[in-house]
C-alpha cells in the first residue's frame, strides 16, 4: 500500500507539473482598451492551441507590468513601442523615426533586458493627439496651428500629472518644440479631462487616438504636424522562456498581425465605455466577425 500510495502522490505531482506547464497568464493595463486586449490573445491562443488562459485583469502601468513578466508572474500582455521604448529602456526617439525602426529598436532592447520579445504588430496605434472642444474657438488642424492660437489668446492646459512628469514626450518638451504660450495648466484625472475640455474648465487636453470618448464628448482632434510622439504601434509582448516551453503560442498569437485598425479598436472600446458591454464579448465577436475564430 506505501509503494502504491507514493506512486500515486508522484503521479499528482506530475500532472499538477504538466498543468502548471501549459498555463498562459495574461494580464493588461487598467484602462478599457487593455481589459479588451487580453481576451483577445487569450481567446485566439485557447482557440489555437491547447492551453489553457488564466487572466490577471487590469494588473497595473507598465512599471508594475514590466518586472511582472520578467519574473514570470505572467507570460503576455500588450504593449506600445513608444512606451516601452522611452519608458521601460529609456531611449529616445528621432524625429520622425519610423514604426519599424522603433519597433526593432525595442525588440532588441527587450530581448537583451528581459529576455521578452516582441510579435507582430497588431495594427493599430494609440497615441497622443491634442484635443480640443467643437464648441470652442478654436479652430485647428494641427498642433502647429494650436501653438500659434495659444500666441494671441489665452489657452488653459490639461492633463493627468503623469503626462506633465515625461521626459522626451511630456508638457515640456512639447511646449518647447511647439512654442506653445500656455496661461495656466491644471492637473487632471485621466477620467475627468475629457468632461473638462468639454465644459470649457480647460481648452487643451492629450487625448489618445483610440479613446472613445473623443467621439463621445465631440471632441476635435489634431495631426502631430512636426512628428513630436513618437509611434505607439500596440504589440503583443511574450517571455521568451515561455515561447520556448510552448512554442504554438508565437503561430496563435501572430493570427492577430495587422488584423486591428484604429477604428476598428475605437469602436470596440465604445462598446464598453458607452453601452457598457462586456470587454470579452466583444473581444469574442470581433474575433468571429474577422474570422479569426469560429462560432
Amino acid at each position: 500500500m506505501k509503494r502504491i500510495f507514493i506512486t500515486f502522490a508522484g503521479l499528482i505531482l506530475l500532472l499538477t507539473a504538466c498543468s502548471s506547464k501549459e498555463e498562459v497568464i495574461i494580464s493588461g493595463k487598467p484602462w478599457t482598451e487593455q481589459f479588451i486586449l487580453p481576451y483577445i490573445l487569450g481567446i485566439v491562443i485557447e482557440e489555437h492551441t491547447n492551453y489553457k488562459v488564466t487572466y490577471k485583469e487590469s494588473l497595473g502601468e507598465v512599471a508594475i507590468l514590466t518586472p511582472a513578466i520578467e519574473k514570470g508572474e505572467i507570460d503576455v500582455y500588450v504593449e506600445y513601442t513608444g512606451t516601452g521604448l522611452m519608458d521601460v529602456l529609456k531611449e529616445d526617439t528621432e524625429p520622425g523615426e519610423s514604426a519599424e525602426s522603433v519597433y526593432e529598436r525595442v525588440k532588441k532592447g527587450y530581448e537583451e533586458a528581459f529576455q521578452v520579445t516582441w510579435l507582430e504588430p497588431l495594427g493599430f496605434e494609440n497615441t497622443y493627439t491634442l484635443a480640443y472642444s467643437k464648441d470652442s474657438d478654436i479652430t485647428a488642424e494641427n498642433i502647429s496651428e494650436l501653438a500659434a492660437y495659444s500666441q494671441n489668446n489665452e489657452m488653459i492646459f490639461g492633463a493627468p500629472h503623469a503626462f506633465y512628469e515625461r521626459v522626451g514626450e511630456g508638457y515640456d518638451d512639447l511646449v518647447k518644440e511647439y512654442d506653445f504660450d500656455f496661461s495656466d495648466t491644471k492637473s487632471l484625472d485621466p477620467n475627468i479631462m475629457y468632461d473638462a475640455v468639454k465644459n470649457g474648465e480647460v481648452d487643451l487636453i492629450p487625448g489618445f487616438t483610440t479613446d472613445s470618448r473623443l467621439e463621445l464628448f465631440d471632441l476635435a482632434t489634431t495631426e502631430d504636424d512636426l512628428k513630436f510622439f513618437p509611434k505607439y504601434e500596440a504589440v503583443p509582448i511574450i517571455r521568451q522562456e515561455k515561447l520556448q516551453e510552448m512554442p504554438e503560442l508565437e503561430e496563435a498569437i501572430n493570427k492577430l498581425a495587422g488584423q486591428i485598425s484604429e477604428q476598428e479598436m475605437v469602436k470596440m472600446n465604445a462598446r464598453v465605455d458607452i453601452k457598457d458591454e462586456n470587454p470579452e464579448d466583444v473581444a469574442r465577436e470581433f474575433l468571429i466577425e474577422k474570422g479569426i475564430i469560429s462560432e
